[in-house]
Protein backbone atom coordinates (compact mmCIF):
# COMPACT_ATOMS: atom_id res chain seq x y z
CA UNK A 1 0.00 0.00 0.00
CA UNK A 2 2.77 2.37 -0.85
CA UNK A 3 2.00 5.86 -2.02
CA UNK A 4 5.32 6.28 -3.83
CA UNK A 5 5.38 7.34 -7.49
CA UNK A 6 6.58 3.90 -8.63
CA UNK A 7 3.20 2.42 -7.73
CA UNK A 8 1.51 5.08 -9.83
CA UNK A 9 3.59 4.52 -12.95
CA UNK A 10 2.16 2.97 -16.09
CA UNK A 11 -1.01 3.65 -17.99
CA UNK A 12 -4.01 1.93 -16.44
CA UNK A 13 -6.07 -0.24 -18.74
CA UNK A 14 -9.32 0.90 -17.10
CA UNK A 15 -10.12 3.33 -14.34
CA UNK A 16 -13.43 3.63 -12.55
CA UNK A 17 -14.56 6.03 -9.85
CA UNK A 18 -17.38 5.33 -7.47
CA UNK A 19 -18.94 6.98 -4.43
CA UNK A 20 -17.34 6.01 -1.14
CA UNK A 21 -18.43 3.12 1.02
CA UNK A 22 -20.13 4.55 4.13
CA UNK A 23 -17.56 5.80 6.59
CA UNK A 24 -14.59 5.25 4.27
CA UNK A 25 -13.34 8.75 4.98
CA UNK A 26 -12.84 9.65 1.30
CA UNK A 27 -15.23 11.30 -1.13
CA UNK A 28 -14.57 8.84 -3.98
CA UNK A 29 -12.87 5.56 -4.76
CA UNK A 30 -10.96 5.24 -8.01
CA UNK A 31 -9.99 1.77 -9.23
CA UNK A 32 -7.13 1.66 -11.72
CA UNK A 33 -6.55 -1.58 -13.64
CA UNK A 34 -3.13 -2.27 -15.09
CA UNK A 35 -2.03 -5.01 -17.50
CA UNK A 36 1.50 -4.73 -16.09
CA UNK A 37 0.30 -5.48 -12.55
CA UNK A 38 0.19 -9.26 -12.11
CA UNK A 39 -0.78 -10.14 -8.52
CA UNK A 40 -0.34 -7.20 -6.21
CA UNK A 41 -3.02 -4.80 -5.07
CA UNK A 42 -2.22 -1.47 -3.45
CA UNK A 43 -4.07 1.64 -2.36
CA UNK A 44 -3.35 5.18 -1.27
CA UNK A 45 -5.14 8.43 -0.54
CA UNK A 46 -4.87 11.13 -3.21
CA UNK A 47 -6.48 14.31 -1.95
CA UNK A 48 -10.12 13.50 -1.27
CA UNK A 49 -10.00 10.23 -3.26
CA UNK A 50 -8.84 6.71 -2.48
CA UNK A 51 -6.99 5.10 -5.40
CA UNK A 52 -6.92 1.29 -5.56
CA UNK A 53 -4.51 -0.32 -8.05
CA UNK A 54 -5.38 -3.85 -9.25
CA UNK A 55 -4.37 -6.27 -12.02
CA UNK A 56 -6.40 -5.86 -15.23
CA UNK A 57 -7.45 -9.54 -15.25
CA UNK A 58 -9.47 -9.31 -12.01
CA UNK A 59 -13.21 -9.96 -12.18
CA UNK A 60 -15.72 -7.37 -10.95
CA UNK A 61 -16.37 -9.48 -7.82
CA UNK A 62 -12.63 -9.69 -7.04
CA UNK A 63 -12.33 -5.95 -7.63
CA UNK A 64 -15.10 -5.21 -5.12
CA UNK A 65 -13.62 -7.60 -2.56
CA UNK A 66 -10.16 -6.04 -2.90
CA UNK A 67 -11.51 -2.49 -2.72
CA UNK A 68 -13.15 -3.38 0.62
CA UNK A 69 -9.97 -5.08 1.89
CA UNK A 70 -7.80 -2.10 0.94
CA UNK A 71 -10.22 0.42 2.46
CA UNK A 72 -10.08 -1.54 5.72
CA UNK A 73 -6.27 -1.64 5.59
CA UNK A 74 -5.99 2.09 4.96
CA UNK A 75 -8.47 2.82 7.75
CA UNK A 76 -6.52 0.58 10.14
CA UNK A 77 -3.26 2.34 9.25
CA UNK A 78 -4.84 5.75 9.76
CA UNK A 79 -6.39 4.79 13.09
CA UNK A 80 -3.02 3.70 14.45
CA UNK A 81 -2.86 7.24 15.77
CA UNK A 82 -4.59 5.90 18.85
CA UNK A 83 -7.28 8.03 20.44
CA UNK A 84 -6.65 8.88 24.06
CA UNK A 85 -9.41 8.60 26.66
CA UNK A 86 -10.49 12.23 26.18
CA UNK A 87 -10.72 11.83 22.38
CA UNK A 88 -12.62 8.57 22.88
CA UNK A 89 -15.12 10.41 25.12
CA UNK A 90 -15.48 13.14 22.47
CA UNK A 91 -16.08 10.51 19.79
CA UNK A 92 -18.75 8.87 21.97
CA UNK A 93 -20.47 12.24 22.36
CA UNK A 94 -20.41 12.79 18.57
CA UNK A 95 -21.81 9.32 17.89
CA UNK A 96 -24.54 9.75 20.49
CA UNK A 97 -25.55 13.05 18.89
CA UNK A 98 -25.51 11.57 15.38
CA UNK A 99 -27.32 8.29 16.03
CA UNK A 100 -29.19 8.66 19.33
CA UNK A 101 -30.13 12.38 19.33
CA UNK A 102 -27.65 12.88 22.20
CA UNK A 103 -29.73 10.75 24.59
CA UNK A 104 -26.84 8.41 25.51
CA UNK A 105 -24.64 10.41 27.89
CA UNK A 106 -21.79 8.42 29.42
CA UNK A 107 -20.11 9.74 32.55
CA UNK A 108 -16.80 8.21 31.45
CA UNK A 109 -15.35 6.51 28.38
CA UNK A 110 -11.90 4.93 28.53
CA UNK A 111 -9.57 2.26 27.21
CA UNK A 112 -8.85 -0.71 29.49
CA UNK A 113 -6.32 -3.53 29.27
CA UNK A 114 -8.21 -6.12 31.34
CA UNK A 115 -10.85 -7.07 28.72
CA UNK A 116 -9.47 -9.92 26.67
CA UNK A 117 -12.74 -11.72 25.97
CA UNK A 118 -14.95 -8.66 25.33
CA UNK A 119 -14.57 -5.70 22.99
CA UNK A 120 -16.33 -3.32 25.35
CA UNK A 121 -18.47 -3.08 28.43
CA UNK A 122 -20.92 -0.65 29.96
CA UNK A 123 -22.23 -0.11 33.47
CA UNK A 124 -25.52 1.74 32.87
CA UNK A 125 -26.03 2.58 36.58
CA UNK A 126 -22.70 4.46 36.61
CA UNK A 127 -22.81 5.59 32.97
CA UNK A 128 -19.32 4.22 32.40
CA UNK A 129 -18.06 2.71 29.14
CA UNK A 130 -14.83 0.76 28.75
CA UNK A 131 -13.30 -0.38 25.46
CA UNK A 132 -10.70 -3.13 25.16
CA UNK A 133 -7.23 -1.96 24.16
CA UNK A 134 -7.35 -4.74 21.52
CA UNK A 135 -9.53 -2.42 19.40
CA UNK A 136 -6.70 0.08 19.09
CA UNK A 137 -5.42 0.06 15.52
CA UNK A 138 -8.60 -1.50 14.11
CA UNK A 139 -10.54 0.47 11.46
CA UNK A 140 -12.39 3.51 12.74
CA UNK A 141 -15.79 2.13 11.75
CA UNK A 142 -15.17 -0.93 13.98
CA UNK A 143 -14.28 1.22 17.01
CA UNK A 144 -17.31 3.40 16.28
CA UNK A 145 -19.55 0.34 16.19
CA UNK A 146 -18.30 -0.89 19.58
CA UNK A 147 -18.74 2.60 21.04
CA UNK A 148 -22.28 2.78 19.64
CA UNK A 149 -23.03 -0.68 21.00
CA UNK A 150 -22.01 0.39 24.50
CA UNK A 151 -23.79 3.76 24.18
CA UNK A 152 -26.96 1.87 23.22
CA UNK A 153 -26.67 -0.01 26.53
CA UNK A 154 -27.06 3.29 28.36
CA UNK A 155 -30.53 3.46 26.77
CA UNK A 156 -31.44 -0.25 26.69
CA UNK A 157 -29.55 -2.60 29.09
CA UNK A 158 -30.13 -5.96 27.35
CA UNK A 159 -29.74 -7.28 23.80
CA UNK A 160 -33.43 -7.48 22.89
CA UNK A 161 -35.14 -6.18 19.75
CA UNK A 162 -35.28 -2.60 21.12
CA UNK A 163 -31.51 -2.64 21.57
CA UNK A 164 -30.79 -3.86 18.02
CA UNK A 165 -33.24 -1.32 16.56
CA UNK A 166 -31.07 1.42 18.05
CA UNK A 167 -28.08 0.15 16.07
CA UNK A 168 -29.97 -0.14 12.77
CA UNK A 169 -29.18 3.51 12.03
CA UNK A 170 -25.44 2.83 11.87
CA UNK A 171 -24.80 1.71 8.26
CA UNK A 172 -21.71 -0.35 9.05
CA UNK A 173 -23.08 -2.47 11.90
CA UNK A 174 -23.04 -5.76 9.98
CA UNK A 175 -19.64 -5.09 8.45
CA UNK A 176 -18.12 -4.20 11.83
CA UNK A 177 -19.64 -7.31 13.44
CA UNK A 178 -18.20 -9.40 10.60
CA UNK A 179 -14.77 -7.82 11.07
CA UNK A 180 -14.78 -8.59 14.81
CA UNK A 181 -16.01 -12.15 14.18
CA UNK A 182 -13.11 -12.58 11.73
CA UNK A 183 -10.61 -11.40 14.34
CA UNK A 184 -12.00 -13.88 16.89
CA UNK A 185 -11.95 -16.70 14.32
CA UNK A 186 -8.34 -15.91 13.38
CA UNK A 187 -7.32 -15.99 17.05
CA UNK A 188 -8.79 -19.51 17.34
CA UNK A 189 -6.82 -20.91 14.39
CA UNK A 190 -4.18 -23.43 15.44
CA UNK A 191 -0.64 -22.15 15.62
CA UNK A 192 1.41 -23.74 12.85
CA UNK A 193 5.16 -23.90 13.62
CA UNK A 194 7.23 -22.38 10.85
CA UNK A 195 4.42 -20.06 9.68
CA UNK A 196 5.28 -16.43 9.03
CA UNK A 197 8.98 -17.03 9.07
CA UNK A 198 9.14 -18.54 12.54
Amino acid sequence: MSADPLHRAGTPQRSTTSPPTSGSGASAIEVRRSARRRRTVSAYREGDRTVVLIPARMSEAEEQRWVNVMLDKLAAQESKQVLGDSELAERAEQLSAQYFDGRARPSSVRWVTNQNTRWGSCTPAEGSIRLSHRLQGMPEYVVDYVLLHELAHLLVPGHGPRFWRLLEGYPRTERAKGYLEGVVAAERLPHVPGARGE
